[in-house]
């Protein structure tokens, strides 16, 4: 089901609205928010699927008896996680940066630890370099914003991700 830009905006309302209740409650834990890196108007498929629940599988090993609390939604707009944990910031998003360049769908998880302003910590205040485009070696962010790839040549390079990953399971 494709989704309207008014949704995808709503979606990234709510999903900030949900980070702030979540800190404004739990003040002492860590809150890391994870959703699917999924290109396009439609966000929720097989493939965002299988990615979802592979992230899922990775903050569950990497973090295990240090979860506080997992809410987990499945939403026509993508896929969503929050999990509060009982470890520092910081080490909380090394930990991340190393599953999202180390799992072999990485690339495709987008998790991020979320300040007490609701800001996301970013990969530089956790000394990692910024993500790499799924297609080359640039940065992501520089191959989005000049568009260096096509939507049909994400989604293909996405379907053979997921389909490698399968297969290996």
């Amino acid at each position: 089901m494709e989704i309207t830009l008014d949704q995808l905006l709503e979606s990234r309302d709510n999903r900030s609205a949900m980070q702030k209740d979540l800190m404004s409650k739990n003040p002492e834990q860590t809150l890391v928010c994870f959703t699917v890196v999924m290109p396009g108007q439609v966000k929720r498929n097989r493939l965002s699927a299988v990615i979802a629940e592979a992230g899922m599988e990775a903050l569950r090993e990497r973090f295990g008896g240090d979860i506080f609390q997992c809410i987990e939604r499945d939403l026509e707009t993508g896929f969503e996680a929050y999990l509060l944990l009982s470890v520092p910031k910081i080490e909380a998003k090394q930990t991340l940066c190393e599953i999202e360049d180390r799992h072999p769908l990485g690339r495709l998880f987008d998790m991020d630890v979320i300040d007490a302003t609701g800001v996301p910590i970013s990969r530089s205040d956790a000394q990692r370099p910024a993500r790499k485009c799924l297609m080359c070696d640039n940065e992501a962010r520089v191959c989005m914003r000049n568009n260096t790839h096509t939507q049909s040549e994400l989604h293909e390079c996405i379907h053979q991700m997921v389909e490698q990953y399968v297969r290996r399971v």
